[in-house]
């Protein structure tokens, strides 16, 4: 089922930086209760002020976890990304592989020279091949975008 359309600017802001607190019913902190400007649909705003609790009032770990709807182990990873990273670390990441990571310089190299050799190769079939020499599973279309973005590095 699609989600509705939200009329709210700052919903809609909040969901296009991927910052919109999945459950923000869950940040019972009386700030965020009670004052306007702490929106609990704020994600990196909710972790802020959790970690800001902690370090600058002394509130326990596993209190400040719960009054802004996370758990402890949470706590440490934004605390981490925090102190890594700042302010924008505690924006959320984009999960899953951030590059092509089957599709290593060894088994580009394999499909060029296969290219080479056959130039009447279809991507289908380059993969067939990567699957029979390295065991790897590639999609056509992966061999297609790795081919492209070689391309525009060699002009």
């Amino acid at each position: 089922m699609a989600k509705k359309p939200t009329r709210d600017p700052k919903t809609r802001a909040l969901q296009q930086e991927a910052s919109l607190h999945p459950h923000p019913e869950q940040v019972t902190d009386e700030l965020f209760l009670t004052h306007e400007f702490f929106d609990p649909r704020d994600l990196v705003q909710v972790k802020y002020e959790m970690l800001r609790r902690v370090q600058s009032e002394g509130q326990a770990v596993s209190q400040s976890a719960a009054h802004f709807g996370f758990s402890r182990p949470s706590f440490y990873q934004a605390q981490a990304a925090f102190e890594q990273g700042g302010l924008p670390a505690l924006m959320p990441q984009k999960r899953g592989p951030k590059k092509a990571h089957k599709l290593t310089a060894e088994v580009l190299a394999f499909v060029r020279q296969a290219q080479q050799e056959d130039p009447s190769l279809r991507p289908a079939a380059l993969a067939s091949l990567v699957q029979a020499r390295y065991g790897i599973t590639v999609h056509p279309r992966s061999i297609e975008r790795a081919w492209t973005r070689s391309q525009k590095k060699l002009r």
